[in-house]
């Protein structure tokens, strides 16, 4: 299966809570808001005609303010909750139809799942708790288990807590054993519900980076929900937002979604992110003006600079960034070629925020380089760029 092929997709999801569910569903066709429904009927509209993918191996963000239904959308994907309508695949099966044998067997060896609460057995251990879905499914022996599970523990950097009970745990390490819980049987699918909310700042900024990097070694399909804006832009390759009516308004990558809000509520959403810490130099480069080859003469390259009426510019080797030279150097120089008259220039990192490069742009008078991951001279951050996003952050 390819990293970009679709693990999950959901088609026209409703969940609606309370009876009456049908003539809900005609009062959602006439524009009624969740809260006219509920006091017309008293059913209460969770989901309204949600549709989206979630590919292989991506960080897929749910979020939205309390009440938007969120985390009922997480419950619906495994059925802990059922969908009203709507379709539901997973690996291209749709799940709405199972019967309770196969949903159960998908829970157990496709979807792990890690809630906001722990959920964990105080009067068992560390150990016990991780191995416990393991014991359900049967199929390993005891030995198996109980290895598995202290590898789980390792990858968690609990292993050495393995036999104390979980009430001597902090919170933070009551949510890795959790999160080994999951990890145990192995699942394609993570589905996470608010899991670190609940933890002191300090706490939950080094569980977020441990999952970045826990993904980066094992490379699950992870749906992450959350409420904080600022948690959903580090984690998430891409973020759906719903609204107060249940509604998706926008998916999209972080950057995107910062540059182009979708509506006034995803901009009053966004109103308080720093801009400049979060957008890519890959989101706002432009193409280079033009550039020169390490091997061009300096009689050629000046007569371009001075046609683009350019005080600099930058020198590449097949393609490579090397770095740049002025026009004023060119004009006094014995060179033939402009290869010893080139000056290096940090260029930015096409992965790097506006932030990183910020010092840079405000010393230069001349665009900066950005370059891939091999160094090749890939676009140009322009000042007039970087102020567009600074003025939109004032």
């Amino acid at each position: 299966m390819s990293q970009n092929s679709v693990k999950i997709q959901i088609e026209n999801l409703y969940k609606i809570f309370g009876s009456n569910q049908e003539e809900a569903f005609s009062l959602i066709e006439k524009g009624k808001t969740r809260d006219e429904i509920q006091k017309q009927n008293g059913a209460l509209t969770a989901l309204r005609n949600i549709s989206f993918d979630v590919k292989e191996k991506e960080i897929f963000v749910i979020m939205g303010l309390s009440g938007s239904g969120k985390s009922t959308l997480l419950r619906c994907i495994n059925r802990l909750q059922e969908p009203t309508k709507g379709i539901i695949k997973v690996n291209n099966e749709d799940i709405t139809c199972l019967n309770e044998e196969r949903l159960r067997k998908i829970r157990r060896t496709i979807m792990g799942m890690v809630f906001q609460s722990f959920a964990l057995f105080p009067h068992m251990s560390v150990l016990k708790n991780v191995i416990f879905g393991l014991e359900i499914r049967k199929n390993m022996d005891k030995d198996e288990r109980l290895k598995k599970g202290e590898e789980v523990l390792k990858i968690v950097g609990l292993d050495q807590w393995k036999n104390k009970k979980v009430d001597e745990l902090s919170g933070g390490m009551k949510q890795r054993v959790g999160l080994a819980r999951a990890l145990a049987i192995d699942p394609e699918i993570l589905l996470m519900d608010e899991p670190f909310s609940a933890l002191d700042p300090l706490i939950r900024t080094n569980l977020q980076n441990e999952l970045l990097s826990l993904q980066e070694k094992m490379g699950k399909t992870i749906l992450f929900v959350t409420h904080d804006l600022n948690e959903a832009i580090k984690l998430g390759d891409r973020i759906a937002i719903l609204n107060s009516e249940g509604e998706l308004v926008q998916i999209d990558t972080p950057e995107n979604i910062l540059l182009n809000p979708a509506d006034e509520y995803v901009k009053t959403f966004i109103s308080d992110v720093d801009r400049p810490a979060v957008i890519r130099l890959e989101n706002v480069m432009n193409q280079v003006s033009f550039e020169a080859d390490i091997k061009d003469s300096v009689d050629e390259v000046f007569a371009k600079m001075k046609k683009n009426n350019a005080q600099t510019v930058f020198v590449t080797d097949k393609g490579l960034y090397r770095g740049i030279v002025t026009q004023n150097t060119l004009s006094k120089a014995d060179k033939e070629t402009i290869a010893d008259l080139i000056v290096y220039v940090k260029p930015g990192y096409y992965l790097a925020s506006i932030k990183d490069i910020l010092p840079n742009i405000i010393t230069k008078t001349y665009p900066l380089p950005v370059v891939d991951k091999e160094n090749y001279l890939i676009g140009e951050i322009r000042d007039k760029s970087v102020a567009d996003i600074l003025k939109q952050n004032i």
